[in-house]
């Protein structure tokens, strides 16, 4: 029997966990199996480990573990994979198979652009600067300054930038000092599933930049556009386990 497991990052605000677990329990009523369950990878239960044990104990002979992040970075190429390295050994007969996180679409730029338009203060001669998590590896801004080329290309701004919260940079801070003065509008996006602490990191980092036209916008968020996203990326992987095993389990 097929089974889904949905690994979330995790977050010590409650908030953060909460809003996870509601937008993915939004998810399951577009994917068609019966097993489906929720983990988290850090920070939260139940646990990767948890999560796995709980599909087998419901009948999964085939498990389907999707990521819930927004870019292929430590977790996703190494942590989660880790975790199934073990669960391989623990249950020999059970089939295991791996999705990609969210990465580069179309309708997460789309999604930028909603957060940009809700200020109310959108302008033609603007531009964006996109805020990532940050990470050591060079995919993560590979990948997120594809979504910023992108995202100029389609709407038509100025410029738009990117910088990281942790990790190799630019830094946040390293991008005001250098831009503290702008003859235009800049929009700022989390480019963030849920902010939390961050945003209170984001927001006290720009105290007193406000008049340099600076507007700080809700990150990208658990939308409509990022749950059609995931359910193609579900699609797409429980697909692939049919292929591979010739038949419905």
């Amino acid at each position: 029997m097929q089974a889904i497991l949905y690994v979330a990052h995790g977050s010590r605000v409650k908030a953060g966990v909460e809003q996870a677990v509601a937008f993915l329990q939004r998810v399951q009523q577009d994917i068609d199996l019966l097993i489906q369950e929720i983990c988290f990878l850090e920070l939260a239960q139940p646990t990767i480990a948890q999560g796995i044990e709980n599909c087998v104990r419901q009948g999964a002979t085939a498990i389907a573990i999707m990521p819930i992040l927004l870019l292929a970075a430590q977790h996703a190429k190494h942590d989660i994979p880790q975790e199934i390295e073990k669960a391989k050994k623990r249950y020999p007969t059970v089939r295991f198979t791996y999705g990609e996180p969210l990465g580069v679409h179309e309708l997460l730029i789309d999604t930028l652009q909603t957060r940009i338009l809700e200020t109310e203060l959108y302008a033609n001669n603007a531009s964006v600067l996109l805020i990532g998590r940050g990470s050591s590896d060079p995919a993560v801004k590979e990948d997120l300054a594809k979504i910023a080329l992108r995202l100029r290309e389609k709407y038509s701004y100025v410029a738009v930038d990117t910088c990281f919260l942790y990790g190799a940079g630019p830094s946040l801070e390293g991008w005001i000092k250098q831009r503290q003065q702008f003859n235009h509008r800049v929009f700022i996006v989390p480019y963030l599933l849920f902010t939390g602490i961050l945003r209170q990191s984001i927001a006290k980092q720009l105290q007193g930049y406000e008049e340099n036209n600076m507007i700080l916008c809700n990150s990208l968020g658990y939308d409509d556009n990022v749950r059609k996203v995931l359910v193609e990326r579900i699609v797409q992987l429980v697909q692939l386990n049919y292929l591979e095993e010739g038949c419905f389990s």
